[in-house]
């Protein structure tokens, strides 16, 4: 076992190599043989990661070999060259990573969508088909005292770090965490609906705007102010020729009594977030700039303002002690920064980006800390994405989208690549932020989306033709934008059990919640083909619908791959066969989404939903039979008074067993919710609810609730105490309901704007009992007809071999 995990850096010597694990290293040149110790905005936990990993070095005068168990590095100890240092990775034999070459990654994530329309070219991350992937770090350094510093001088310098992990992309991901830092817990409330919008609010209309999402039962848990909440058309701007962008001064035209307009969204349950974009710096009028000035020995005579300087102690100790402060005194929970000036300050290579995402984070910690016990929670920022590492700093804001399908057809590709460089929390203007045309179907889809991302965010330009107020949308018997983007919404809410479970995950266990299926089917090259859809969480698979529906048969679609196994569709219970590329048809009030065989996910069980983001009084748990599962709650102790980190999580395990048809709920472990709770159960698919019963403490129930839903069956079992287990049983082996596909073709033939002849010869061919689905297919094949209409038909005839 090798004493160091250093490979060269003596004296002498202008080459150092760091072996981290069996998959990572990092490769430095120095000329100066001056090499750099200090963590980076990158590599902040390098210093930490002091495990050697078991490597064999092979060394000469002048060569030396370094092997793990995952790759085979040779270096001639020249100047590094494309012919003196290379690596061979294990089973990858193909290819060979060379110094200075340019490879192709599975890409990573971009800085901003500022203006996009569409596609950008990602930028890398650390996870490769060629099964390497290298990082150079040209971050900004830290200081011994914890501020910033900029790179030594001088040309010729390396600092980078290759990836080595072949297919195993989550093992790379893990690596990135590991000398970088994990990501960390988001507070529970950042996982629910959010309200933003450019415009001009007063108090009084921002808070009757969300009393009205209260009184049409649509819950939202941040209250997003965009930046006229401080002066910006006022005269006094003008007087101090400022473009108004930047403020720290509460605009009293509008909110006149800031404190009390922040406590009534606190009464209604909202956190709250302002706008800031900080590169003006301080203007004469704030009401903070003598303060400022006296504190930074500013000249006031000229009534200049205090210039924006990330890289100067004092200003950055000021912007947050004063400049900041006095508005967080006023009950703020956090700030939306929204740098958009560029990569560079007055130090070299010190992005004020990483600068604010990192201080603000920092910051935002400290101000937890000085809240009442009763009220703390964890820290997080709202900001850009400034390069990889950018995961220590959730959640990233990505920009300013353009309204259309081209940005909505994007933007899960998008969200799910970024977990290739471990940047898992991105928050998308859904909905589009500006340009475009009115489309209330791309609203719908876009909500849709938004539902099933790690942040969903409402958010549009300052606009009148442009709002997202679901309310605004046309309805439509249940299936109408309005319902439809309601329904989401709700089901946000109800999803937080499970989002806070996989935010526990993502932190400890360092699993993005959004992760593209390559990362569970490499060597399949099916999973590479479909890169919007993604695993949301470890239960459930997403395949959203970003394009228009077609006219005549009132669907969507999109092309998905179905993983080995077999699935059921979340809102429908429509069983499929697994390994293999379908088209899915939905019509707008639903979304392709799947749970395998033993799946199980939490949901709270108020239907609605409300403001916040407590703990549920009642949970419904969503199981899919066929195969056993196990799934554990995990909730923070809301009793709990004193830091965020230091709360009791409390435990309950839901665990099922195919063979001998058994449900368990509870008890609680790890803690204790001092209140009991409903709970049902709903099982996917299954449409027979004969023979199934149930116990509480370990005492059988007289009779057991059972109602047929739409998409299987709901088992009601009234209050469980903490203590207890509750156990249902539904018979040994239970199976899942055999598709019937007249019923679900009919609805949608019968809304269908086609000939009524073709819908009779359609009829002909659903309508008969016990006919094999290739005769059906078959019989539909030789009917002229629209290509979606025969994608619907062939789905349901061939979604489940049994039928």
């Amino acid at each position: 076992m090798p004493s160091s995990a250093f490979v060269g850096g003596r004296k002498g010597e202008n080459f150092r190599f760091t072996i981290f694990t069996d998959g990572l290293f990092r490769y430095e040149w120095a000329p100066d043989g001056d090499f750099e110790d200090r963590p980076s905005a990158f590599a902040a936990r390098r210093s930490q990661c002091t495990a050697v990993p078991d490597y064999q070095l092979v060394e000469s005068k002048h060569a030396l070999e370094i092997f793990t168990e995952r790759f085979h590095l040779s270096y001639n100890k020249a100047k590094f060259s494309p012919e003196g240092l290379f690596v061979r990775v294990y089973g990858h034999l193909g290819t060979t990573w060379r110094y200075g070459e340019s490879y192709e990654t599975l890409g990573g994530t971009y800085r901003t969508l500022d203006g996009v329309n569409g596609r950008v070219q990602l930028e890398p991350g650390v996870t490769s088909r060629k099964g390497f992937a290298n990082v150079d770090d040209d971050s900004m350094l830290f200081t011994r005292h914890g501020f910033i510093a900029p790179r030594k001088p001088g040309p010729d310098r390396v600092d980078a770090y290759l990836f080595c992990y072949g297919h195993d992309y989550r093992a790379a991901v893990k690596a990135l965490y590991y000398i970088s830092g994990p990501p960390p817990l988001l507070p529970r409330w950042a996982l629910g609906n959010w309200w933003s919008r450019y415009y001009e609010y007063t108090a009084d209309s921002y808070l009757a705007l969300m009393d009205t999402f209260k009184d049409k039962r649509i819950p939202l848990s941040v209250a997003v102010i965009d930046m006229d909440w401080h002066w910006v058309r006022d005269p006094r701007v003008a007087d101090a020729n400022a473009s108004g962008w930047s403020g720290y001064s509460w605009d009293t035209n509008l909110f006149p009594e800031p404190r009390k307009f922040v406590h009534e969204l606190h009464k209604r349950n909202l956190k709250v977030t302002l706008n800031e974009h900080p590169a003006d710096g301080i203007a004469k009028y704030e009401d903070v700039f003598a303060k400022m000035a006296e504190v930074l020995g500013h000249d006031t005579s000229q009534g200049k303002p205090i210039p924006f300087n990330c890289t100067d102690v004092d200003f950055l100790t000021a912007y947050f002690r004063i400049a900041l402060g006095h508005i967080e005194d006023d009950g703020l929970d956090f700030w939306w920064t929204d740098w958009q000036q560029g990569t560079h300050s007055a130090l070299p290579g010190v992005d004020p980006l990483w600068v604010l995402n990192h201080f603000h984070f920092r910051h935002n910690a400290r101000l937890q800390e000085s809240r009442p016990k009763y009220d703390r929670s964890h820290p997080m920022v709202f900001s850009r994405y400034a390069g990889p590492g950018s995961h220590r700093y959730p959640i990233g804001f990505s920009g300013d989208t353009i309204t259309s399908w081209e940005s909505l057809a994007f933007q899960p590709e998008f969200t799910a690549t970024a977990s290739n460089i471990g940047y898992g929390w991105w928050s998308n203007d859904i909905g589009g932020h500006m340009g475009g045309r009115r489309d209330d179907e791309l609203t719908a889809r876009w909500v849709q989306l938004g539902v099933l991302s790690p942040v969903m965010r409402l958010h549009s330009t300052k606009n009148r033709w442009v709002t997202k107020e679901p309310w605004k949308l046309p309805t439509g018997s249940g299936q109408g934008p309005q319902d439809v983007v309601i329904k989401f919404m709700r089901l946000r809410h109800r999803l937080l059990p499970y989002l806070h479970t996989m935010n526990r995950r993502a932190a400890e266990l360092c699993e993005p919640l959004v992760q593209p299926m390559y990362w569970a089917y490499p060597e399949r090259e099916e999973a590479y083909g479909v890169p919007n859809q993604y695993y949301f969480g470890s239960q459930m698979l997403v395949a959203p619908i970003t394009a228009r529906q077609n006219r005549d048969t009132k669907t969507g679609k999109v092309k998905a791959w179905l993983p080995p196994g077999t699935w059921v569709d979340f809102f429908t219970g429509v069983v499929y066969d697994g390994n293999r590329s379908i088209w899915l048809s939905r019509t707008l009030d639903n979304m392709p989404v799947l749970m395998r065989q033993g799946a199980i996910v939490p949901l709270d069980a108020d239907r609605h939903g409300s403001n916040g983001a407590a703990n549920p009084q009642g949970f419904e748990i969503v199981a899919v039979v066929g195969a056993d599962g196990h799934f554990d709650i995990l909730e923070e102790d809301e009793s709990f008074q004193g830091a965020a980190d230091k709360a009791p999580w409390v435990q309950t395990s839901i665990s099922f067993d195919q063979r001998r048809g058994i449900l368990s709920i509870g008890p609680n472990r790890s803690g204790a919710l001092a209140y009991s709770r409903t709970w049902s159960v709903r099982l996917l698919g299954v449409r027979n609810h004969d023979g199934i019963s149930a116990s509480i403490g370990g005492v059988s129930m007289s009779s057991v609730s059972t109602e047929s839903v739409e998409n299987g069956t709901v088992v009601n079992l009234g209050r469980i105490a903490p203590g207890d287990t509750a156990i249902v049983y539904l018979g040994p082996n239970r199976q899942l309901a055999v598709n019937d596909s007249e019923s679900l073709i009919f609805p949608i033939l019968y809304d269908a704007q086609v000939g009524i002849q073709l819908k009779e010869k359609i009829d002909e061919i659903i309508t008969p009992k016990d006919v094999p689905a290739s005769i059906r297919v078959t019989q539909a094949a030789a009917l002229e007809m629209d290509q979606d209409l025969r994608h619907i038909l062939n789905e349901f005839f061939l979604a489940d071999s049994r039928s």
